[in-house]
């Protein structure tokens, strides 16, 4: 079974908010169940991918959901299992090895979540083949996104990928995923909030182009998940079922804007920074959990600044020395170009103040109406069991300061963190965290 909005989705039917003009996705079929099992090569049938099938799990997933892939598949075509290690990594050397492994396969099958999604549908847009993924946690929004978190030379990029041609969810499976991957995935979408306020922001100041669809996808189930959080930890397969949805949709969302903008900025560039810069011996934490307590943090610089007068921006002052100084010298000056482009000299700052001073009531009146109270969004996420400090996801407190300051130079992306800092905001904000 999907939702509605899903069908309508696959189905090309569903009405764009802003236009009323019908959207449609590449995705070919979405199935979310109780239970997938026996049907696992039924959830292939007509979608047209052909073996040798390129089965690609790691040891967790194989247990979980892969072996049952490999047999069903097996009793159609030939099979390659592609065996990742433990905790693979989507980095480029990982890319060139699965590249590597599935020369010889005609389709590939994703039996997993982040990373080895990640993987097979860049590797997929790469080789130009077609692939499935078969969910195991309900832990991250991008099963069904055109882009895949891949670590280049150290940095983390949102690079180009293709869609998956079936996305197959087997929600008794997800419901026993490790708790902490339960609280990653709800960490991962409760992200909308600043993330959705952060693009309206850059849209109001830098003119960046903004679209209400991928939140009108989410809006159905949010409240629900919100109000009920503890029901995901207990087994509850509506409740499981609610947040696959959402984090499905999340992806479509990104999908039809061709962008992640609708579900990653300042949050997400604060967890990219602590994957980048994170010491060594630092616990290992999953994705979501890095966004929630970036969310948090973001969604209170966020209601601190929307409660002030209006921000005066000065000229940028960070150089690429600044930049090189704390990530190095290859890895900053990545960063430095991808910052540059949204860098302000004295006139871009002057002509954003005159903006502010005329829009700034209505700018953060427009803002506060998508945003999430942070007292909320904390107890949302405590309630569930899920990260809300640093001091959560094993970080000293003084590194993680470090971090808030210098994620804004890790991408282009114009967020609340480019306005705090340029209006002197920042700093202030940042001795404050705790």
């Amino acid at each position: 079974m999907t939702s509605g909005t899903i069908d309508r989705l696959l189905a090309g039917t569903w009405p764009d908010p802003e236009t009323g003009q019908p959207v449609k996705v590449a995705v070919q079929r979405v199935v979310i169940a109780d239970s997938l099992a026996g049907r696992e090569a039924a959830c292939l049938d007509g979608l047209g991918l052909r073996p040798p099938f390129a089965v690609v799990f790691d040891p967790t997933t194989h247990t979980l959901l892969g072996a049952r892939i490999e047999a069903a598949l097996g009793a159609v075509g030939a099979v390659i299992p592609v065996h990742l290690g433990d905790h693979p990594h989507a980095d480029a050397d990982q890319v060139v090895a699965l590249r590597m492994a599935t020369a010889r396969a005609h389709s590939l099958v994703a039996v997993g979540s982040g990373s080895i999604n990640d993987l097979c549908k860049y590797t997929a847009m790469r080789d130009r083949k077609r692939y499935v993924v078969f969910a195991t946690a309900p832990s991250m929004n991008g099963y069904t996104s055109t882009n895949a978190a891949i670590t280049v030379d150290g940095h983390k990029k949102s690079l180009s990928a293709v869609v998956p041609t079936g996305v197959f969810a087997d929600v008794g499976v997800l419901a026993g995923a490790p708790a902490r991957m339960i609280r990653s995935g709800l960490g991962d979408s409760i992200a909308r909030s600043t993330a959705q306020a952060d693009w309206l922001l850059a849209h109001f100041l830098v003119d960046t182009p903004y679209r209400e669809a991928p939140f009108a996808l989410l809006a159905e189930d949010e409240d629900a998940l919100m109000a009920a959080p503890e029901a995901l930890l207990a087994g509850d397969l509506g409740a499981m079922e609610r947040l696959a949805r959402t984090l499905i949709l999340s992806g479509f969302g990104m999908t039809i804007c061709g962008s992640s903008h609708p579900a990653s900025q300042a949050e997400h560039l604060i967890s990219h920074t602590i994957e980048m810069k994170a010491p060594a011996g630092t616990p290992p934490v999953f994705h979501g959990e890095q966004v929630a307590v970036a969310t948090l943090t973001i969604a209170r610089l966020q209601e601190r600044v929307l409660d002030g007068p209006p921000p005066r921006l000065e000229a940028t002052t960070v150089t690429e020395a600044d930049a090189i100084r704390w990530f190095g010298p290859e890895l900053g000056a990545t960063c430095w170009k991808d910052f540059a482009p949204k860098r302000l000299d004295d006139a871009r700052a002057a002509a954003l103040n005159a903006r502010l001073a005329v829009d700034w009531d209505s700018i953060r009146a427009r803002l506060r109406a998508v945003m999430r109270p942070a007292n909320q969004i904390e107890a949302t996420l405590r309630r569930a069991g899920a990260p809300t400090r640093p001091s959560d996801l094993g970080l000293d407190i003084g590194f993680y300061r470090q971090v808030v300051r210098h994620a804004r130079l890790t991408r282009d992306r114009f967020t609340i963190l480019d306005v705090a800092a340029e209006s002197g905001a920042l700093d202030p904000f940042v001795d404050s965290l705790a």
